[in-house]
């Protein structure tokens, strides 16, 4: 009796631990962004490149730097899959160096890269691309595994997406991931993002909200929508008028509009060094605006009433160029 006691006891405790971790959610941590003298803001996004060079990355690099000198760019933002195949193996790993440091060698590259991971960087040691030991090596890595950056007309808000795909744990195709930094479990940690995003979200004043994940929610390339997103984080987005979602993952370059009266631009950047030429599922599909299956690159341009996103690429050409303008005293 007392040892049946006992385990209800303890059932119950657990219990309300569990309730208890569900129901805190934390800050994001936080990072200031100096925007221009005016206002004004301009970044350069890539997405999965790190080979070393191959694959076309140097040529990728070349144009942003040319890019990057002449927009005065003020930071760079990598989508994820920062390091092919696998990841790094630690620290000390030489791949940063000769995918990173090595590569994205211009002056006008020497700007902070806000960073995410992808899934083929969670096939390595994913502690080592978090670790402030990569920043003594090259000063402009900044990666977590969530976070935001606040530039004062914009506030973006970088998600980690690996954890929402269930093919990574249930049909993980004979690849490992390092999924130690989920805990206590992954459905708590997927819980408490999403609140934590939800919040900072909600309480965000910036005239531009941006939100930056590896995955797609809506793509027509490789990987096409991840369904996981599109039923857990879009109703966050479309609820908080959400402007913009980067992404990687699909090796293209790719614009689509939402299709609700505030519409999210679904914005595809993993063109950075390995394309998929021809591997894209069809064009129809509403708000489909461009599509690129080469590789290449994106600016956007921010002010208090205007975005200009371009996409550029490997040889620097423009292929596709927007703007977005928002009313200066609107309610967004």
């Amino acid at each position: 009796m007392g040892a049946g006691l006992c385990n209800k006891t303890m059932a119950l405790f657990y219990l309300v631990i569990m309730a208890s971790l569900v129901s805190t959610v934390a800050e994001l941590q936080r990072f200031q962004q100096s925007t221009n003298g005016d206002g004004s803001l301009s970044f350069l996004v890539i997405g999965d490149w790190g080979r070393r060079g191959a694959e076309n990355q140097s040529q990728v690099a070349l144009q942003m730097g040319m890019i990057g000198e002449k927009l005065d760019v003020n930071f760079v933002i990598s989508t994820g899959d920062n390091f092919y195949d696998n990841g790094l193996t630690g620290v000390d790993d030489p791949n940063f160096e000769e995918s990173f440091t090595k590569i994205y060698t211009a002056k006008s590259l020497q700007k902070p890269w806000y960073t995410v991971l992808g899934n083929h960087d969670y096939r390595g040691n994913v502690e080592a691309q978090l670790s402030p030991v990569l920043r003594k090596i090259d000063r402009r890595w900044i990666c977590l595994r969530s976070f935001i950056v606040n530039a004062e007309v914009a506030e973006f808000f970088f998600i980690d997406t690996n954890p929402f795909v269930d093919m990574y744990f249930y049909d993980p195709k004979d690849h490992m991931y390092d999924w130690r930094g989920l805990r206590p479990s992954r459905k708590i940690y997927i819980t408490n993002v999403l609140k934590e995003l939800d919040l900072a979200l909600k309480k965000s004043t910036a005239k531009w909200k941006i939100v930056v994940g590896h995955h797609a929610v809506r793509s027509v390339g490789h990987h096409g929508d991840t369904e996981e997103l599109v039923q857990l984080l879009l109703p966050v987005l479309r609820a908080n008028y959400v402007d913009l979602y980067m992404n990687g993952h699909d090796h293209c370059l790719e614009h689509i509009s939402g299709t609700n009266d505030r519409p999210i631009q679904f914005l595809t950047s993993g063109a950075g060094s390995k394309a998929w030429r021809g591997d894209v599922k069809g064009l129809e599909r509403d708000g489909m605006k461009f599509f690129y299956d080469g590789q290449g690159f994106m600016s956007v341009q921010l002010t208090q009433t205007d975005a200009e996103i371009v996409f550029y690429d490997v040889s620097g050409e423009v292929l596709h160029r927007f703007n977005l303008a928002k009313p200066l005293y609107a309610d967004m």
